[in-house]
This record gives structure tokens, sequence and C-alpha cells, in this order.
């Protein structure tokens, strides 16, 4: 049902297993680590730009949440006028909530995508998708110190024999994996959440939700790790160092540009101030109130004693 996703996502783990499989044993553990890595990259970077526009989207929604708080005790019981209120605002400032979820719903297919893939490697199985039999036999064959990628810890021991595997190799490789990538996750919604308006922060329902990204999501892969291939953990970590180096680039460039936007205003009020200047030092154009532009007035009579006929 979903091969319009399951043969793309294979297509880019093939190119790159023959990739580092060039340079590398095919048949190596590295060389399909790599490939599921580089899989993460590709797919990142061709969803680099709706990124930018989520980041974008978020900071205007944040920017107008005072607004958005008035509307909602304006119209709260008004569910209808509510909506119409909002979308006039949303016309009007030029942002889209939805489109801030664009880059998460399109990454959700891609990881039931690769775990469906990853669950085709199986021992005599004749082909994967695009992959062939040997193909198939290559993946089920590599493995990192012992552990195979894509077994799981938790899998009974007998299943674990038949990929000439234990449950303790995996352990040694899958809970550092998983160590790591809830330390990823963390720190890439901290580094999310450092970046919210006071305000936003102070919203009660926003504080609930960074509890939650903050300690809550990283979590799953601590509690989800054991049940998941190792090839996925492979995934979920190099896809949280992606977002957090993307974030970073991501933030400072915004950065520079308000900033710019914020210098340009101060440019020109310090122009017009010195312009002003200089036509006030002018002692052509400055005139005394009361006398007649452009006439000098003779003051020589002030200097008239008391009484004397002027």
């Amino acid at each position: 049902m979903l091969d319009f996703i399951y043969y793309p996502v294979s297509a880019i783990l093939w190119f790159w297993h023959k990739v580092f499989g060039f340079v590398l044993d095919p048949a190596s553990g590295y060389a399909w680590a790599l490939a599921v890595i580089f899989l993460v990259f590709t797919l990142r970077a061709l969803l680099f730009k709706p990124f930018v526009h989520q980041v974008r989207s978020m900071k205007k929604m944040q920017e107008f949440a005072p607004q958005i708080r008035e509307l909602q005790a304006k119209y709260g019981d008004d569910r209808q006028k509510l909506a119409a209120e909002m979308q006039k605002l949303q016309a009007e400032r030029g942002f889209n909530p939805l489109s801030g979820c664009l880059p998460i719903l399109v990454q959700v297919p891609v990881f039931i995508g690769l775990f469906h893939v990853l669950n085709g490697f199986k021992p005599g199985a004749p082909s994967n998708f695009i992959f062939n039999a040997d193909d198939v036999a290559s993946f089920v064959a590599a493995d990192l110190f012992g552990a195979k990628l894509s077994n799981t810890i938790s899998q009974a021991p007998e299943v674990l024999a038949t990929f000439g595997t234990d449950r303790w190799d995996m352990m040694l490789v899958g809970v550092p994996l998983m160590i790591a990538a809830a330390i990823a996750t963390h720190f890439t919604a901290r580094h999310s959440v450092q970046r919210q308006t006071a305000d936003a922060a102070a919203n009660p329902q926003t504080a609930i939700m960074n509890r939650m990204t903050l300690w809550i999501f990283p979590m799953f892969a601590i509690i989800g790790g054991p049940f998941l291939p190792l090839a996925i953990l492979i995934y979920w970590l190099a896809n949280n160092f992606w977002t957090l180096g993307q974030q970073r680039v991501v933030y400072s460039r915004i950065d520079r540009e308000e900033a710019a936007l914020a210098g340009a205003p101060a440019v020109v009020e310090s122009t017009a101030v010195e312009t002003g200047t200089t036509h006030s030092a002018d002692p052509v154009a400055k005139d005394e109130p009361g006398e007649i532009p452009g006439v000098i007035e003779d003051r020589s009579r002030d200097a008239d004693k008391p009484g004397e006929s002027r």
C-alpha cells in the first residue's frame, strides 16, 4: 500500500550502500550503518527548505500569540467567528500554522518506510524491494561488534541465534545508541525551547509541551529502544544530530536577518537627525521669530539713549 514510500527509501539506502561498499567491505556493518546515516542526511537535506519555512512560521506564531489570545478571549464562545478571525489574522500576517508541521509529517512516513524496509531483511528472503537476494544476505550477515543491524534487543534468544547474535551483543551496541539518541533528542528540544519568546513560554499549555519535549520524548528512545531494530536507533541518532546542527545554522541565519532589519531603521533615523541638524545650523535658513525672512533688521537704533527721538 505504501510502496511509493518503500521503494524510494530502499533506493536511497541501496545507493549509499553501493558508495560505501566500494570503499569498505560491502558486507561489513560499517558500510550498512553509514548507508543508513547518509539516508538520513539525504532525506533531511531534501527537507531543508520546508524546515526553514517551519521555523519562520513558528516564530510568527509566537510573535502574534498575544493577538491570538485576545481573539480567543473575545470570541471563545463563538467557534465559527473565532475561526474566521483567526484565518483573517493569518492572512494579514502571512503565516500558516499547518505549514509548520510539514517537515514532521513528511518524516513520519519516511520513518515507517525505513522500518518496513529493515524488517524485510530476513534470512533466506529472495528480495526486499529493490534489494536482491545477495543484498539481503549481506545486510543479514552485517554486524557492529557482533550486533546485527536488523535485530532488536527484545527478540527471543532463538530468533537472535538464527541471525548469528545474542542479547548480550545486542545490548552492548544498542544500549549506548539508545542513551545517545535520548540525549540528542533532549538537547535538540532544549535548543528549540530556548528560542521561544518569554510571552510564549509563559503560556501554561506551552510550558506543558516544553516539559514533554524536554523529558518525555527523549524517554521514548529508552523505553522503545529495545523494540526497535539497531538500524532504526542509528537512524534516530543521526536524525537528531542533523536536526541540532540544522537548527543552529537556520537560527543563526534568522538572527542575522533580524539584526539587519533592526539596524536599517536606525540608520534612516540617524540620517534624518543629522540632516535636520545641518539645516538648523544654516545661518541663512534660520530666521528669528518676528523677522521677515531674508531681510536684515537694522538694530543700530537699539543703542539710542532713553528719551531721544528715534
